[in-house]
């Protein structure tokens, strides 16, 4: 059985296999940082200190990244169609913002065909079921309920974009779909 993947996808895997060479806990020097290619990630969040936090926790990941916030689904959705700007190669996304709220934002990317095969990632204080079906339902990638401590949200992106990156492009099992701080640390055992 073979998988098809779109060209989308392949960029994302080969820069996988080639740009991370990640050592638990060991920050790389600084001139291996500067070869590497960022992952392009863009963040919708209404909550300041949720962005301040998830960059910070980022930095600590020492896998390189280029960040960009945005305060609202609108604004994420404004950047997304600009086309004097780059795709992102994963998106992170609150559900609950003012104006147009991440699940509007999904079902829009989902369907846009330019859109639809950059990851997205629901990062969210919700724990909802019914969050967590309807979101899976309209294809996310992966569901984050946002952690507490700054060093799980270090441990769940770690993850992220080690152990569960191949998973980021494909419609996972609804039993993966859903990553936690418990959940991570049941897989490592």
């Amino acid at each position: 059985m073979f998988v098809k993947f779109t060209k989308h996808e392949l960029i994302h895997i080969f820069r996988l296999i080639f740009t991370f060479r990640m050592k638990d806990k060991e920050e790389p020097k600084d001139n291996e940082k500067d070869k590497k290619d960022p992952i392009k990630i863009i963040l919708a969040d209404d909550d300041k200190d949720d962005q301040h936090l998830f960059k910070e926790a980022l930095e600590h990941t020492y896998i390189p990244t280029e960040l960009t916030t945005k305060n609202n689904g609108q604004d994420l959705m404004d950047a997304l169609h600009d086309p004097t700007i780059p795709n992102p190669d994963v998106i992170f996304l609150d559900i609950n913002m003012p104006g147009k709220n991440g699940k509007e934002c999904l079902e829009e990317i989902k369907e846009d065909e330019e859109l639809k095969d950059i990851p997205t990632v629901m990062y969210t204080t919700s724990t909802s079921e019914q969050d967590i079906n309807e979101t899976y339902q309209k294809g996310a990638n992966l569901y984050v309920p946002k952690p507490y401590s700054f060093s799980s949200i270090i441990t769940i992106l770690k993850s992220i974009f080690t152990l569960k990156w191949k998973q980021l492009f494909t419609k996972p099992d609804k039993k993966d779909f859903v990553l936690s701080e418990e959940t991570v640390n049941v897989k490592k055992h």
